[in-house]
């Protein structure tokens, strides 16, 4: 039993997480529950769509296939990714994801990042306007997020000074 006010557990079926997608990347599904200790998302990539090398985040992620097939490079290692394939990168993996022909649809969490405490300099930018879609110009919902939520472009800005913002999904 849940708590009076707890998050209400969720699930998605296999139609559901099959949706199409748009663009060669769709983020298909994410938790966006404010209060949350877990990031989760179910991402679609379109087939040959490459993601390139990511110098991977601060923490580890944990990558589970759901649909197609692609593979998973890290340094000098490729890996074949298909259905129920999964993958622990741990934090700072430099790791890149290439769907194959079927494309690819994979589910990734990780541990979300904690806010910025009192006193630390850091906190969110000031404008906002480079967490905006180029494309359909819907807002990001954070610093980590790469990719549109809802058309699934690539987000080019540089909401976090370091330059790091995270891909959909690839943590």
């Amino acid at each position: 039993m849940s708590e009076p006010g707890a998050p209400t557990p969720l699930f998605l079926s296999p139609r559901q997480t099959g949706a199409p997608g748009r663009g060669p990347v769709s983020l298909v599904w994410s938790l966006h529950e404010r209060d949350r200790d877990l990031d989760a998302a179910v991402v679609r990539l379109a087939p040959g769509t490459d993601l390139g090398e990511d110098a991977g985040a601060g923490h580890g992620l944990l990558l589970t296939v759901l649909a197609g097939d692609g593979e998973l490079r890290l340094a000098d290692t490729r890996f074949p990714l298909a259905p129920g394939a999964l993958a622990w990168l741990p934090a700072r993996t430099a790791h890149a994801l290439r769907a194959g022909a079927q494309g690819l649809t994979y589910t990734t969490a990780h541990r979300r990042p904690a806010p910025a405490g009192p006193g630390t300099g850091a906190g969110e930018p000031v404008c906002l306007l480079d967490w905006v879609c180029p494309q359909c110009g819907r807002l990001a919902a954070g610093r980590e997020d790469r990719f549109c939520a809802r058309c699934g472009q690539p987000l080019t800005g540089t909401g976090d000074t370091a330059g790091t913002r995270e891909t959909a999904g690839r943590g």
